[in-house]
């Protein structure tokens, strides 16, 4: 639905520019910059639409990737996953009041590339960098809750 409005309202303005040239009033300073306006909205319009049009590509190749690699991700019956790793960096940023903080945690496998991790709260103290870890956590209302930390 949202792909067809945006086709709709990328025409539209291409409409206008039609009429102000088939008027003949292409030569004032009013109807150039009016002309000008009206190309800005419609490429963003069109970008809308190119954007949504790439949306289930993306997704689908995304979804290929996750098939044909191998991951040391693991669900358990309680909805945790399990994250296996060694600890690159763990990033801390303070929200705005009324906002969890947040944990930016990169781990890798020493074979693939390192993975990130994003959990709320303060983790520099429970995931010290370097050590190999193995993270247990939740997802509560899109928030990625950090439940047990093992280390081996």
């Amino acid at each position: 639905m949202l792909l067809i409005i945006s086709i709709v309202l990328a025409i539209i303005p291409l409409l206008g520019i039609a009429w102000i040239l088939s008027q003949g009033l292409a030569l004032t300073v009013d109807n150039l910059f009016m002309s000008l306006i009206l190309l800005a909205m419609s490429a963003i319009f069109g970008m809308s639409a190119f954007l949504e049009l790439r949306k289930p590509m993306l997704v689908s190749a995304k979804s290929e990737k996750a098939k044909g690699s191998t991951s040391s991700r693991f669900g358990t019956p309680n909805g945790a996953r399990l994250e296996q790793g060694r600890v690159e960096s763990v990033l801390f940023f303070e929200s705005h009041i009324g906002q969890p903080n947040k944990s930016i945690v990169s781990l890798s496998n020493g074979e693939t590339a390192s993975r990130t991790l994003v959990f709320e709260g303060d983790l520099r103290n429970a995931l010290p960098v370097g050590k190999r870890v193995e993270i247990t956590s939740r997802e509560d209302a899109g928030r990625k809750i950090l439940l047990n930390v093992n280390y081996r």
